[in-house]
């Protein structure tokens, strides 16, 4: 008699799969920093004494480019087309506005004053965005223009000049460091936080990714957009009323200002595209430029020459990031797609 034994399948053991590992990811204002040491030692080559100076001095004026950049990058993450060209006269308005009303109310409420006018300047552009539906940069141009023709007024009434208080908060330093740079590193990093946690920062890169996106997920968009741009004017009149106190009111005072916020905002790694803020890119692009400007004017360039340097560079930055991250080429598809559809009709009716 035979048995047969039947053989039972060893069961066989998963082999574990190995966790993909988090690889380092370069960040977006990497090379503004890489800029801002490069740029750092040209100067330690032209000028060896003191190396550091070039770096304490470069701290003492990007607090106040950061703050006009910080509401520059809110705007430039909205999304395409949105830009806020009046910048610059709001920080020459509020410098005089800081110290008009700080002359009978004192120093604090003076700057208080300023980011209002700021405010103000702010709601005026976005009232003529999102009411009257002017595209943004012409809003804010009519308010550019509005804003100079109020700092010609104030500068024919008023020629005082800022308190002493004032002048000694601004340069005063902390352990070798302005304090304005720790303070407005602060506000760098609230802005980062908002931009992470808040439904209102969360709400502004929605919003520039896709706009109807965010309208379909239940965001507000006109409301983000209107407090965005009064965020941008805020932070502009807050730069101008401190400047007035670091260097002198001027109808000029933040002429410079427009296109270096641009292009801090740029070369910081936030997309010229939208949908993507870097608050740090701001510190990093803000070092690089005024440390720039220093080497520049070390070697004798002029203003004129230093302005041209500085839209070759945004518009090479630009040029790079559209390729990096696919824009340039998703805009060209969506031109050649354009074109072929129009040449299609065309056959067809001359056919």
């Amino acid at each position: 008699m035979t048995t047969s034994t039947t053989s039972t399948p060893t069961p066989t053991l998963a082999t574990p799969v190995a966790e993909p590992r988090h690889r380092f990811r370069w960040p977006a204002w990497g090379w503004s920093l890489i800029g801002v040491l490069a740029v750092w030692i040209c100067i330690v080559a032209v000028r060896p004494a003191q190396p550091f100076d070039p770096l304490a001095q470069a701290l003492s004026l990007a607090p106040f480019l950061v703050l006009v950049a910080l509401g520059q990058m809110l705007v430039i993450t909205l999304g395409p087309g949105n830009i806020d060209v009046s910048v610059g006269t709001v920080v020459s308005l509020a410098s005089y506005v800081s110290v008009g009303v700080g002359a009978t109310a004192g120093p604090v409420v003076g700057v208080a004053a300023a980011a209002g006018a700021g405010v103000l300047a702010g709601l005026v552009s976005a009232i003529a965005i999102l009411v009257l539906r002017v595209p943004p940069i012409i809003a804010t141009l009519a308010t550019s223009l509005i804003v100079q023709s109020t700092t010609l007024l104030l500068a024919d009434a008023n020629r005082a000049s800022a308190a002493a208080g004032l002048r000694a908060f601004v340069n005063a330093k902390l352990l070798g460091i302005p304090v304005m740079a720790i303070l407005v590193a602060v506000v760098t990093a609230v802005v980062a936080l908002v931009l992470a946690r808040t439904r209102f920062g969360l709400s502004v890169l929605a919003v520039g990714q896709s706009p109807r996106a965010a309208e379909r997920a239940g965001i507000r968009v006109w409301r983000v957009t209107a407090i965005t741009y009064i965020v941008s004017g805020g932070f502009a009149g807050l730069a101008g009323g401190l400047l007035a106190a670091f260097i002198s009111p001027s109808t000029v005072l933040g002429t410079s200002y427009m296109l270096d916020s641009v292009a801090v905002v740029v070369i910081g790694g936030t997309l010229i595209s939208g949908g993507r803020a870097m608050p740090v890119g701001a510190w990093t692009g803000a070092l690089f430029f005024v440390l720039l400007s220093g080497l520049l004017n070390l070697v004798g360039w002029s203003v004129g020459a230093q302005n041209i340097l500085k839209g070759v560079l945004v518009v090479a930055v630009v040029v790079v990031s559209t390729a990096a991250t696919g824009t340039g080429r998703s805009a060209f598809a969506r031109l050649r797609d354009s074109l072929t559809i129009t040449a299609k009709k065309k056959e067809n009716i001359h056919g």
